[in-house]
């Protein structure tokens, strides 16, 4: 029998549920993930346990920061109550005692966490403390927090004591951040960040890294370049997996200490982990993307799966002004699940096809009861039958979700297209698909257009982009043309400060290729084909929809076109280390020198000096650059060449959805199962960072700080 495998996020939801469970395995396996139609969150079948008297244990769920985002990516209100937790809250708010309930806690293992935990127990806040920590608690934090249970006579209010290692945000079945914050590729590349502060961060990185191998159930290989902090950090994982395995007798990957709850599955063969800092591929953090999810991200800002846009309160009267309204986009929305990762026409095309299903399915009911409209059934109606109208209650809840659903997407498309429109978005990414085509003479002239876009931080990444991937040489006086340029279109040229100076480093490392299929030749018309079908057809369809007439207006001077299919730098390594088989010359060039660290091994180990102390090892001349280790260790020519069915990827410093996407499209491409022209395994790929960060705080937040620090 062959069993699905889990992605990262079953694994991790499967886990909140054994913690919300109070640790309990589940006597049913959980099956969400087995089924993506479900939109309306995360229904367990797995059943909480009981107390004496045959009724669920209701708790109170407490978490920090971290613990909140953890959860809120992947499950619901609706989730938490199916699992008993009545009322959530965050450990450092003000709350009132509910003696006769238990508490739950998931945080961080942190000092200040410990004391709010102990003066909660002080307190008698709640009957019972079950305490889970996100990551493994350091001993001596263990000891300073038992020494205060025990002066506070508190210890018999304490049920559980776990580490749970989850510390990492699941945005995607296989997409995570360590969330870090937005200034980690600031702190690794700047001369003014403390080593005290690098020592920490790095740290963190390790432990959410460990965490994620924890879950995932199986030891990886880690590869890595050579110098910076990707090395470092891949010594120091390798070190820290290698002690757990010297030094636990069950440890947390044996058969009996691996957590029941993720378990399910284990892998055949052991993944690759491949660590990479940023600077190896600055294009992607600044790109303009023609998928869904990487215009969601870009122009709706979202943040752990919500977004909240600005709607009309009444789409046939403007002047009762706008509303706001949130939106979450998870694995559970169906519609999400199958075109996150698809170019926006074809999306557009996706959703008139799905409202022709909705209103086929409604009128079929209502012709059966006879019924005007789904809100006229009447189960007093003489003309219905019983069996009709039974079936046609049944089917109501599961029509008007995908209502809400459909609804939720084309209030998203409405937004996209107006910031498509505004910004001149399809412009802009028309050009990045040829950047390297154009001259110098020709971005000036772009950069020196006033009708080209409402927001001048698009042409900094546009001419960002071209300074990174043209072969030209530009003289002193053409980069003072260049900046005049962008500084009168009332962009902030001091990102441009600092990405000359990575500019050659990262050209060392950047890797284009030509499309891996080529594009589809098709007229611009039949290319757009949904949104036209869209524009022409949704005010009769949804006379109350979510649109209203001003969509063909929105439509209307948006380019039609689809994006190439190419294979970006961080997909042609991972390729490289993957199947270098059918990896290209080049790509395989850039890899060679990668260490190579095996947990397992006795002999693949390199050496570990302190982040502080390799931090002044300078080798790239960059302010606050990170240099390399020492020796390390060289991977032999047979495991440079040996290939691997499951990946781990992780950029130290941002991560970007244009990767994820990209890494995710090549997986399903060059997959067994993906198709008759795949001929290899069948691949997956885990994408991660320590933050993904959308182009504006990357360009805004990072890059200009550090462009003025070395001003």
């Amino acid at each position: 029998m062959v069993v699905q495998s889990q992605s990262l996020r079953d694994r991790q939801v499967a886990s909140l549920e054994k913690i919300l469970n109070l640790n309990h395995a589940s006597h049913e396996p959980s099956t969400h993930h087995q089924d993506l139609s479900v939109a309306n969150g995360l229904v367990s079948k797995a059943t909480p346990i009981l107390n004496s008297d045959g009724d669920p244990i209701w708790k109170v769920l407490v978490f920090d920061n971290l613990g909140r985002d953890v959860i809120s990516s992947v499950l619901r209100v609706n989730d938490l109550r199916a699992w008993g937790v009545t009322i959530h809250l965050n450990l450092s708010s003000a709350r009132h005692p509910i003696p006769d309930v238990p508490a739950l806690y998931l945080v961080e293992p942190t000092a200040a966490n410990l004391n709010l935990i102990n003066q909660d127990l002080s307190k008698n806040l709640y009957s019972e403390a079950y305490i889970n920590f996100l990551s493994s608690i350091p001993r001596p934090l263990m000891e300073d927090f038992a020494a205060q249970i025990a002066e506070a006579g508190t210890a018999e209010s304490i049920s559980q004591v776990y580490d749970q290692y989850l510390n990492f945000i699941v945005a995607e079945p296989d997409l995570f951040s360590l969330g870090l914050g937005k200034e980690t590729y600031w702190a690794l590349n700047s001369a003014n960040a403390k080593d005290e502060e690098i020592d920490t961060l790095v740290d963190r990185i390790v432990s959410g890294l460990f965490s994620v191998v924890v879950t995932m159930g199986a030891i990886p290989i880690i590869r890595c370049p050579r110098g910076g902090a990707a090395e470092m950090i891949a010594a120091k994982l390798d070190r820290k997996l290698r002690d757990h395995i010297l030094n636990s007798k069950d440890n947390l990957f044996s058969a009996q200490g691996q957590r029941s709850a993720t378990a399910v599955v284990i892998p055949n063969s052991r993944p690759v982990l491949v660590v990479v800092d940023r600077n190896v591929d600055l294009i992607p953090m600044l790109s303009h993307s023609w998928t869904y999810q990487s215009l969601v991200h870009d122009v709706l800002k979202m943040h752990l799966n919500r977004i909240t846009i600005e709607t009309p309160i009444d789409e046939q009267n403007p002047s009762k002004g706008r509303t706001r309204k949130a939106y979450d986009l998870t694995s559970n929305d169906f519609f999400w699940s199958r075109n996150a990762g698809i170019p926006f026409p074809q999306v557009a095309e996706d959703i008139d096809t799905e409202l022709t299903k909705y209103k086929d399915d409604a009128n079929e009911i209502t012709r059966k009861t006879g019924a005007s409209s789904l809100e006229d059934l009447q189960t007093d109606n003489p003309n219905t039958s019983a069996q009709h109208l039974k079936a046609a209650i049944s089917l109501l809840p599961e029509l008007r979700e995908r209502k809400a659903t459909l609804d939720m997407h084309m209030n998203i498309a409405t937004a996209l297209l107006k910031g498509i429109k505004d910004r001149q978005l399809d412009n802009f990414f028309q050009i990045e698909e040829s950047i390297t085509k154009q001259t110098r003479m020709q971005m000036l002239e772009l950069l020196n257009d006033g009708s080209k876009g409402s927001e001048p931080l698009d042409k900094l990444r546009l001419f960002l982009i071209w300074f990174l991937s043209t072969e030209q040489d530009i003289s002193r006086s053409g980069m003072e043309r260049f900046e005049e340029a962008l500084t009168k279109s009332g962009a902030d040229v001091a990102a441009l400060t600092y990405v000359k100076r990575v500019r050659e480093i990262t050209r060392m490392t950047m890797m284009t290729s030509a499309p891996a299929q080529p594009a589809p030749q098709s007229t611009g018309g039949e290319l757009f084909k949904g949104f036209s079908s869209i524009s022409n057809r949704l005010t009769d369809r949804l006379a109350s929809g979510a649109l209203g007439t001003n969509f063909e207006n929105l439509i209307s001077g948006v380019k039609n076109f689809l994006p190439a299919n190419k294979d970006i730098t961080i997909t042609k390594i991972v390729e490289s280390l993957m199947d270098p088989a059918s990896a290209s010359s080049s790509a395989i060039a850039k890899t060679e020198d990668y260490l190579y660290f095996d947990p397992r091994s006795a002999n693949a180990r390199g050496t570990m000096p302190a982040p502080s102390q390799a931090r002044h090892q300078q080798s790239s001349g960059m302010p606050g650059a990170l240099g390399s280790l020492g020796p390390g260790t060289q991977a032999s020519f047979g495991q440079r060449r040996q290939g691997f069915s499951e990946a781990i990827v992780f950029t130290v410093g941002g991560g970007s959805m244009d990767e994820y996407g990209n890494l995710q499209d090549w997986a399903k491409r060059t997959s067994a199962a993906g198709g008759a022209v795949a001929s290899g395994p069948k691949r997956r790929v885990v994408y991660g960072s320590t933050e993904i960060v959308n182009a504006e705080d990357f360009v805004v937040g990072e890059l200009a700080r550090l462009g003025r620090e070395d001003r």
